[in-house]
């Protein structure tokens, strides 16, 4: 098969258990995000715009909707005769292995794969982070340094570099030190867990570690320090853009919020670097003569009489007249009835909220700030007449009429 210069590894099996009832049926990739797209969008957008086109994307936990969205790849460009993108679950080999052990280990099953196409460069990435970042940058400076592995960083508040895994480097870029979410950390350079590998080092420390007694096979606590203490060169790449980890509730709601705030940096409307996704063609939103709409983003399919303020629509939502959708996510096809009031939500796919309903609480509304939290309403549940969920509640049963939960 002809040589590919790099091949991309796309880690996308995760349960996305922190995200509660929006990945009871989905992998979190799959969540619906910023009103037309998948999280998984973004990565492959950015292989597109970077010019790599052989993708592999590595499932395992509810990967039936991931694999029929991400299908061929042709809304992302990456339907190619060489390449494109290959939807990889872990599968029984003759020795035995199968469901995915650790991030290591499902680049490890793969090896035959990316074998493939012979590449230069194998390229690592996740497919729970939003995010626009040129990939060929960061191959280039890689080259240019001669590294065996590069691993990309952004500038965190020191205040929140505990819950990352941080990387200690020298003043020219070299690492020497992992620190894995440490109390007292030494620098504010967090991993993004984006790699770029030399591939005969790749396949020689993948190798060993499998064999590794104890091992748990994962690239943060194993792979990458042995590589750096047996003498590999390990290099930083600097990112200083927009990039967010949606593994939480709270982080999914401020990352789409965030494309309300004329202040953050990500910008979906960018000719030069699109985001494409697979959403099907869908007639135009239809706003009616009650709607009230302000500071919000609402997609195609829509059918809007009632209020929204700094809110986010999917596509096909309903929102009646008399209906109040406020600081929320209304994920596809959701509906709100008359008189229904969303606050600080988010509504999975394919929702009923029946007349005179209400959804979560504005933080001001709660007695004790502590208990506050974003309402959450898991895919296909009705909330029937008069029904009230209270902030902070993930639902995962219909909420009956006039009952309060």
């Amino acid at each position: 098969m002809k040589k590919t210069e790099c091949v991309a590894m796309l880690l996308a099996g995760g349960q996305g258990s922190r995200l509660g009832v929006l990945t009871q049926k989905i992998a979190k990739p799959a969540v619906p995000y910023g009103g037309k797209y998948r999280i998984i969008d973004f990565p492959l957008s950015n292989c597109a715009n970077s010019g790599i086109t052989t993708v592999g994307i590595l499932t395992q936990y509810q990967p039936l909707e991931l694999s029929d969205y991400v299908a061929s790849g042709k809304f992302w460009d990456l339907d190619r005769q060489h390449g494109g993108v290959h939807v990889l679950p872990p599968y029984q080999q003759i020795s035995g292995a199968n469901w995915y052990k650790g991030t290591a280990n499902a680049i490890y099953q793969n090896l035959n794969f990316i074998e493939r196409y012979d590449p230069e460069y194998v390229l690592i990435l996740s497919g729970d982070h939003i995010y626009k970042m040129d990939y060929a940058k960061m191959i280039a400076q890689h080259k240019q340094q001669g590294a065996d592995c590069t691993i990309s960083v952004i500038d965190v508040p020191l205040e929140e570099a505990s819950r990352f895994g941080i990387i200690n480097c020298n003043p020219d870029g070299t690492i020497y030190e992992f620190e894995e979410k440490p109390k007292q950390p030494k620098s504010t350079l967090a991993s993004m867990g984006i790699y770029v590998f030399n591939w005969d080092k790749l396949k020689k420390y993948l190798t060993e570690d499998e064999a590794k007694e104890g091992s748990s096979n994962d690239f943060g606590k194993d792979v990458l320090p042995t590589m750096l203490a047996e003498g590999c060169k390990m290099m930083v790449y600097r990112f200083d853009d927009y990039w967010k980890d949606v593994g939480t509730i709270e982080s999914l709601w401020d990352a789409n919020l965030d494309l309300l705030n004329p202040k953050i940096n990500l910008n979906l409307s960018d000719p030069n670097w699109k985001i494409y996704s697979g959403t099907q063609g869908l007639p135009p939103q239809y706003v009616g003569d009650s709607a009230d709409i302000e500071n919000s983003l609402v997609t195609v399919g829509c059918d809007i009489g009632g209020k929204l303020d700094f809110s986010i629509l999917f596509e096909n939502v309903t929102v009646e007249q008399g209906a109040t959708v406020e600081y929320s996510l209304v994920m596809p096809g959701s509906v709100i009835k008359k008189g229904a009031t969303v606050r600080y939500a988010i509504v999975a796919e394919n929702v009923v909220v029946e007349e005179n309903a209400v959804i979560g609480q504005s933080p001001e509304e709660m007695g004790n700030i502590d208990d506050w939290g974003i309402a959450v309403i898991g895919d296909g549940l009705t909330i029937k007449k008069g029904a009230r969920v209270t902030a902070g509640k993930m639902i995962t049963k219909n909420v009956e009429e006039d009952e309060i939960v």
